[in-house]
């Protein structure tokens, strides 16, 4: 699946692009493109590996939180994995269509906390109001359908810091604001990791279910 060959890929993730002339490196990337869009896992994971570094550091210059930013551009390479026919080498090359996706989704997260941090603020100076909490849904979602034996089985599967975020909302029936008070971070990065786990353990659960 994209997120395990993505968790594969993330060990390199300090490997730089070939030192090769630009005309053979673009080649060698769109012979990678055409083959993930056959669904070649080997060559997503060399473009992944390829990329990866400079992806993380225009990621973390535009939302300045690592966490975010690593979660961008996973984001953004599970994008390339599901779409890889949109790339269209007469509008660029495939490292410009790539750094233009990651930009996309990093200021696109940069909006969502802005936004998030406004909801908060606005909750917080009325005291009186009491809004719905996504990690409510999500705790109903989990609990439809589902045996807890086999939740647990498919969190055991996600990475650690978003099992953290969903075991705390299924288990514990914590809020998402509560478990960012009790773990230290912004409210936009647990909504983050619980997108990223939700989306993961669902498709986790599904497979089993096959």
């Amino acid at each position: 699946m994209p997120l395990q060959l993505l968790e594969s890929a993330t060990e390199v993730v300090l490997v730089q692009p070939d030192q090769e002339p630009a005309d053979l490196q673009e080649a060698r990337d769109q012979d990678l493109v055409r083959r993930i869009r056959g669904g070649d896992e080997d060559a997503f994971r060399r473009l992944f590996r390829r990329y990866a570094p400079t992806a993380l550091g225009l990621a973390r210059r535009v939302v300045r939180q690592p966490h975010l930013a690593e979660e961008t551009v996973q984001e953004a390479f599970l994008s390339v994995w599901r779409n890889a026919a949109s790339f269209d080498e007469r509008r660029g090359s495939v490292r410009a269509w790539l750094m233009g996706a990651v930009h996309n989704r990093a200021v696109d997260a940069v909006r969502r906390e802005e936004a998030q941090r406004r909801r908060a603020e606005e909750a917080a100076s009325d005291p009186g109001l009491e809004p719905l909490d996504p990690g409510d849904t999500v705790v109903e979602e989990l609990g439809i359908d589902q045996e807890r034996t086999a939740v647990r089985e498919a969190l055991g599967k996600l990475p650690a810091e978003q099992r953290q975020v969903i075991e705390l909302m299924y288990f514990e029936g914590q809020s998402q604001s509560r478990i960012a008070e009790r773990l230290g971070l912004p409210l936009g990065t647990v909504k983050s990791r619980t997108l990223l786990g939700m989306r993961r353990l669902r498709a986790e659960l599904l497979g089993m279910e096959r």
